[in-house]
């Protein structure tokens, strides 16, 4: 989904809470805490362990907010993943009041790190907590929905993703997220529907292609579902969604 994206939260992060020292100016001193906090979020994932003392000497030098951001992305990347998810959560307990949307952020991020936990019922409750706090967040929408579907809820899945089709209905991945989630609750003309307005959006979209070709094959549509397929391969060789294109197509060879 929105993946390690959500790992990128803004330098606002902890820049309310801390002040210049006397004879700094405010936009020096800002300039200098974004450049520590960019250095330390590279290393942070380039070379999650260092990253991670350098953050945590950060975080006793009263680098606030920022610092424990940065711990907490090391610690995903050394996949410390309970320990990164509880770091953000307090990150986002403490913004809540302050700056709900990067509190939101931070929840969000909680989500991430639970699911790589393989911890999907506090993945939900931070999405939730997320989505009080912003609640026409599509992306936030979409994480909500994967996690419902990961639960085999997929019919509140496809409530997440009809309301962020209404807030954005030209998002060609909320239209082929819809489609498969259709898909699984066997409303096949409706998966069809949104899987060809994706298409229309975005015609090289690869996972729309993987999705309509499925759905063309479930339809019995076996020469359309491999024009899609072929497609996919063609776009998106080397990919999840290519690989699994090619799949397909073996499967559709194979002879009864």
């Amino acid at each position: 989904m929105t993946g390690t994206a959500r790992f990128q939260l803004p330098i606002a992060l902890g820049l309310a809470v801390l002040t210049a020292a006397p004879g700094v100016r405010a936009d020096q001193f800002d300039a200098e805490r974004q450049a520590k906090y960019e250095d330390c979020m590279a290393e942070a994932q380039r070379v999650p362990a260092d990253g991670y003392e350098t953050a945590i000497a950060w975080v006793g030098q009263g680098g606030g907010d920022p610092a424990r951001h940065c711990a907490a992305v090391a610690l995903i990347g050394l996949g410390k993943y309970q320990d990164a998810a509880a770091q953000l959560e307090s990150i986002a307990a403490d913004m809540a009041q302050k700056n709900p949307p990067l509190a939101a952020e931070a929840f969000a991020q909680a989500g991430q790190a639970w699911t790589s936990a393989n911890q999907l019922a506090k993945a939900l409750a931070d999405q939730d907590a997320a989505l009080k706090l912003a609640p026409d967040d599509i992306d936030l929408l979409i994480d909500h929905a994967f996690t419902q579907r990961a639960l085999n809820e997929f019919a509140k899945a496809l409530d997440d993703l009809n309301e962020a089709a209404t807030l954005d209905p030209k998002r060609a991945d909320v239209l082929t997220y819809r489609a498969s989630t259709y898909r699984f609750l066997n409303r096949l003309p409706e998966a069809r529907a949104d899987a060809d307005a994706a298409i229309t959006l975005d015609p090289k979209n690869a996972e729309a292609l993987l999705e309509r070709g499925i759905i063309k094959r479930l339809t019995d549509d076996a020469a359309g579902a491999r024009a899609d397929w072929l497609q996919v391969v063609e776009l998106a060789a080397g990919t999840p969604a290519g690989d699994a294109a090619k799949a397909n197509l073996e499967k559709l060879d194979v002879k009864p």
